[in-house]
């Protein structure tokens, strides 16, 4: 059954583009012709090809548009999911069970944020999800813990235990022994005598030299070690020697929590530069892909990552103020408040002494103020004795609320759980112990924000990039407005269809049909409520 649809681009109305919108462009399953009709100057859009139109002329072809059509296919086959999108962890369970589930549900990828979490409480939450997604998909995050080996091994013995497939490694600055072990674990020889890798990683990073890293086989160095402690066979070791350390690599623009603060307009395409040249040098034969993320919040910002080569998009601070989010709902409220401006740089409480930030919501709470005083302080004294009386006071009454050698009993008890080397090097070093009391307070700051205890809520820690503001503003007289009506699945659809319906638009303005930008806004994509929405995603999810 054919299609048609007419308009005059020169006299036409808002209304007009709208209804062509609405009942023409966002069929995305079809495939259009567009002929402009002379001398009137009329333009036509049709699913039927013309052979004989003597007052027409072929203008432009708009295939069909699914969101799968959007980034890599084989983002998607590897991760058997329906489009390259992807949900990235939030640390300390904020991208919970239930937000893994609701996008993994929905044939959408989305990584469990295991950092900061206990390993029974990252245990219960693989059963969590596994129980509920038997078939996939999901990942789980690998957030890098510089200071335990311990930890890091206990994580990938989890990982391999349950069969985790599929880790998102983060904050790597040099991937360590136990995330190499888990890649080299999962190696085999195919069928066709290729190396496959059955334990995928997708890497984010921010900095070249790290995606090299990655891009790269794991270093000799470190194969050689795992091979003489007997972690892995030699068969293992030829074959990591062969294949990179990571399928996929996500370039992490300015976001929230741990950032470089890169524009992603100039960070993404020297990724993309880099990979391209190792590949090419190694000679692999399935390209290591690129995603995208940071600032990732509106079909915008989607089409403008797909546009420059991104393989896949990744969202983070957006869906913490979703209804799935492990987070509070005194958080998620002041994050639909939040604009563009809101944000800050603090310390971040895994890398406190290298003096590494990252970036926070600053409205509503003191935590970017104080953390930094406490950082400053840190620099300043050799230990906590050394601190003055009155300021020490000061930290105990605004930061701590109680005394600093409470604090400390609860710091030690801690790792005397956790991590025993900790607390020794703590007890022989008094700077190390100073540091260790005022990382109590910054991983305490990120419990208070998802507890959303009234009485801390000042003091909370609540991870954020400006793409949030950008989101706000970007749904702003839609039910999408309030937090509570917003759901991961449904924000991931609408950047998406979003995203592939502005595609449309921008090849008809290519060919000079000035079709105006506003006919995909969420205004008009969320219109009774997401009906429209859903039936476009009916037609390709099916």
């Amino acid at each position: 059954m054919s299609t048609t649809s007419s308009i005059h681009s020169n006299r036409a109305t808002k209304a007009d583009w709208q209804a062509l919108a609405d009942g023409t462009l966002a069929k995305l399953e079809n495939k259009y012709f567009v002929y402009r009709h002379l001398p009137a100057g009329d333009t036509e859009i049709t699913t039927d090809f013309q052979t004989e139109a003597e007052t027409a002329e072929l203008a432009a072809v708009l295939p069909a548009m699914p969101i799968s059509g959007l980034g890599s296919e084989t983002f998607q086959i590897d991760h058997k999911v329906k489009c390259s999108y992807m949900a990235g962890a939030m640390a300390h369970g904020i991208a919970s069970e239930e937000m893994v589930i609701a996008l993994g549900k929905s044939g959408l990828l989305s990584s469990f944020g295991s950092g900061g979490l206990s390993l029974p409480r990252v245990e219960q939450a693989i059963k969590t999800i596994q129980a509920a997604l038997p078939n996939g998909p999901y990942a789980f995050n690998f957030l890098s813990n510089p200071y335990s080996a311990d930890y890091e091994n206990g994580l990938v013995n989890l990982f391999l235990q349950y069969g985790i497939n599929t880790v998102e490694a983060s904050a790597f600055i040099e991937p360590s022994a136990a995330l190499i072990n888990y890649r080299i674990q999962g190696l085999s020889l195919a069928d066709n005598g290729q190396i496959q890798a059955n334990n995928k990683i997708i890497a984010k990073v921010s900095r070249q030299e790290v995606a090299l890293k990655f891009l790269m086989p794991p270093s000799q160095k470190m194969i050689e070690l795992l091979l003489s402690s007997n972690t892995i066979t030699p068969q293992q070791a030829q074959w990591a020697s062969q294949v990179p350390l990571a399928d996929d690599i996500t370039v992490e623009a300015d976001s929230g929590g741990h950032t470089d603060n890169r524009p992603l307009i100039s960070v993404l395409p020297a990724m993309i530069a880099i990979r391209n040249r190792v590949c090419d040098q190694q000679g692999y034969n399935t390209p290591v892909r690129i995603g995208a993320a940071g600032g990732i919040g509106t079909s915008e910002s989607v089409l403008a990552a797909f546009t420059m080569g991104a393989d896949y998009v990744v969202t983070g601070s957006i869906n913490q103020g979703c209804i799935e989010a492990g987070t509070s709902d005194a958080v998620k409220k002041l994050l639909a408040k939040a604009k563009m401006a809101d944000v800050t740089m603090a310390p971040a409480a895994d890398m406190f002494e290298e003096g590494v930030k990252v970036q926070v919501l600053r409205s509503g709470t003191m935590f970017p103020m104080l953390s930094q005083k406490l950082y400053d302080t840190y620099r300043k004294y050799p230990s906590l004795d050394a601190i003055p009386e009155a300021e020490l006071a000061k930290l105990e009454k605004s930061a701590f609320k109680k005394p600093v050698a409470q604090v400390w009993q609860e710091t030690a008890e801690f790792f005397r759980q956790r991590d025993p080397k900790m607390l020794t090097k703590a007890e022989q070093d008094p700077k190390k112990k100073m540091s260790l009391v005022f990382r109590w307070y910054l991983g305490k700051s990120a419990s208070w924000a998802v507890e959303g205890d009234p009485a801390q809520m000042i003091n909370a820690q609540i991870w954020c990039g400006q793409v949030m503001g950008a989101f706000n503003e970007w749904v702003k007289g839609t039910p999408m407005e309030h937090p509570g009506n917003r759901k991961v699945a449904e924000v991931a659809e609408l950047l998406m269809v979003g995203a592939a319906l502005l595609s449309r638009i921008q090849l008809l303005r290519a060919v000079n049909v000035d079709c105006p930008l506003s006919v995909a806004s969420p205004q008009h994509l969320l219109k009774e409520q997401g009906d429209r929405v859903d039936r476009a995603v009916a037609s390709y999810s099916t």
